[in-house]
């Protein structure tokens, strides 16, 4: 039932020139207890939900190009730390009228800071922006996002408790200098992959070598009290320097479409369409107050970098929604305390808007 749900809500985005996800999360909402209750429980795939993003983070980091972001790093992190701060400036501005507290207002600024990966690069794809110089600062400040997403985890896992740790701290520091490392040394000359001769080319060994390569990576990072998805995405760049890369993405990719397929489902799952009735004032003035601004934002950040008034405008526009990783967030936020659990309702519910 979800499967033929997903196919059929997908095939009529697709029909309206839409990206299928969005039909994912509508036959979500559809099957979720706020509608026809077919999944009253969530937690029935939130496991798959998860290898989702990790195979999602993992496909990102094949498609990376280590030269053209060792280029454009500082424009990218430059730019992720303005909207980052401009973010939380806003929030907590809202704050004094809104009365959020400062953990609630760390985690909304960097829930409005975070776009998302998956549906930008699906706008590009379709205007043919990808492989221009548009599309590639576009992708660029997107992987700083994503690589941006484990400091703030961090952070709000800690911040709940009022506290941010020296373990915390450790944690970020060392995520940081693996990063560069690794950059710094896939830069220098494509890898062969250890038994490379024997999997590559076997219908069954291909596929299951990118996936022990994707949760591999992700277990080791999580034994480490890292991020599992941090992992993945290292695991990603590994592999997109080898010149395996395109038999292991090839092989890899089936798996990884019905994966996030059932992430976007469990996102609209998670949707409470009673909430957003009892709250549709609220609801519909944040997405508002979030959309305006934070497509403004990013226009002006773009301006700043030295993008002419077109590109600005189109990178803005791409980088306007807010990403999947809110919902981790948000998540991590309600099981640390830091947002209760009618804050964790707006994200979500802003958030899939």
């Amino acid at each position: 039932v979800v499967g033929l749900s997903a196919l059929l809500c997908g095939m009529l985005m697709a029909r309206l020139r839409q990206p299928a996800l969005v039909g994912y999360i509508i036959a979500g909402v559809l099957l979720g207890p706020s509608a026809f209750g077919v999944v009253e429980d969530r937690d029935q795939i939130g496991g798959l939900a998860e290898l989702g993003v990790l195979l999602l983070l993992f496909l990102i980091g094949t498609e990376l190009s280590v030269r053209f972001f060792m280029v454009t790093w500082k424009m990218a992190l430059g730019a992720v730390a303005l909207q980052v701060a401009g973010s939380l400036g806003a929030i907590f501005l809202c704050s004094v009228f809104l009365g959020f507290t400062a953990a609630e207002s760390v985690l909304l600024g960097f829930v409005i800071a975070l776009s998302s990966t998956a549906v930008a690069i699906k706008i590009l794809e379709e205007i043919g922006q990808l492989r221009t110089r548009t599309g590639r600062i576009a992708v660029a400040i997107l992987i700083g996002q994503d690589l941006a997403f484990l400091p703030m985890l961090l952070i709000v896992e800690n911040i709940g408790g009022g506290t941010l740790g020296f373990w915390a701290l450790v944690q970020i520091i060392g995520s940081v200098l693996v990063l560069v490392l690794m950059v710094r040394k896939l830069n220098q000359r494509r890898v062969n992959l250890p038994f490379a001769r024997i999997v590559m080319g076997n219908i069954d060994l291909s596929p299951l070598t990118g996936l022990v390569y994707c949760f591999g990576f992700g277990a080791v990072f999580g034994l480490f009290g890292l991020s599992p998805a941090y992992g993945a995405f290292l695991a990603g760049l590994v592999i997109g320097r080898s010149n395996q890369r395109e038999q292991i993405v090839h092989a890899v990719r089936p798996v990884q479409s019905v994966l996030v397929m059932v992430f976007f489902l469990s996102v609209g799952l998670l949707i409470d369409l009673r909430f957003i009735a009892e709250n549709l004032g609220t609801v519909l003035v944040l997405l508002l107050v979030v959309t305006l601004f934070k497509t403004a934002m990013n226009i002006g950040i773009m301006r700043l970098m030295g993008e002419s008034w077109q590109r600005a405008s189109l990178q803005g526009l791409t980088l306007s929604q807010l990403g999947e990783f809110s919902f981790l967030l948000a998540a991590t936020g309600l099981s640390a305390g830091a947002i209760g659990q009618e804050q964790s309702r707006l994200v979500i519910a802003v958030t899939v808007l």
